[in-house]
């Protein structure tokens, strides 16, 4: 067989290949875009899920009024739970107790307008019920600085009823038996209900309601 090479048939197979790596890097560019288009979709929809879910998060956290600019972050039991001066009583006209179970608020209003916010922690659930009865009640005489229950190998400082015979109080987050606080348990003021059916509260709050709150002031108590 003969083969001849001539200038022009050189030409044309020199151009045939130099097209046939163009259009391969066409390809390949054409192929990481695509890539690339793809990783941004998923990225995109990974990051809009994650701000659905914190939204959806916000959502499940109903609380009838809004957190106060100074209020201090959820889980501190050893700081008053906002940074101004606790309300002057005396001044006072209609004082109201508002409990918010699963908002984990305790609400001070003055003809329904929040005068304080106070971090708490209410009775966990139990097959769906929180262990902190709904309803309306009011504060009665029975108040002191401690005390210990020794069949849920529990105590508080600083407790005031809301019920008769002092079932259930307000009181500091939950000392052990050796008098110091259970740091695990008062880790968790103010983000969810824990307790077994009273109403915590940081050291200062708990202080304070107990040294000020007047016999009978109204309490009343909702899921939000």
């Amino acid at each position: 067989m003969l083969i001849i090479f001539n200038k022009n048939n050189l030409n044309i197979k020199i151009k045939h290949f130099k097209f046939g790596y163009i259009a391969v890097g066409i390809v390949v560019v054409f192929a990481m875009a695509m890539a690339s288009c793809v990783f941004a979709r998923k990225n995109s929809k990974h990051s809009s899920t994650l701000r659905t879910s914190k939204v959806s998060l916000q959502k499940k956290i109903s609380r009838p009024y809004p957190d106060p600019t100074d209020l201090v972050k959820e889980g501190e039991w050893k700081k008053s739970s906002e940074k101004k001066a606790y309300p002057n009583l005396k001044k006072v006209k209609k004082l109201v107790i508002r409990v918010s179970i699963k908002g984990n608020r305790v609400y001070l209003l003055d003809n329904n307008k929040v005068i304080y916010t106070m971090l708490a922690s209410c009775g966990k659930y139990k097959n769906g019920k929180s262990l902190t009865p709904l309803g309306k009640y009011q504060i009665i005489g029975g108040r002191g600085d401690k005390f210990f229950n020794s069949k849920l190998n529990e105590g508080a400082l600083n407790w005031v009823s809301w019920t008769e015979n002092c079932v259930y109080l307000f009181h500091s987050v939950p000392i052990c038996k050796n008098q110091k606080i259970n740091k695990s348990e008062a880790a968790k003021l103010g983000k969810q209900p824990a307790s077994n059916g009273c109403i915590r509260l940081s050291l200062p709050d708990s202080k304070w309601l107990m040294d000020n709150v007047p016999t009978g002031t109204p309490v009343v108590i909702k899921t939000h």
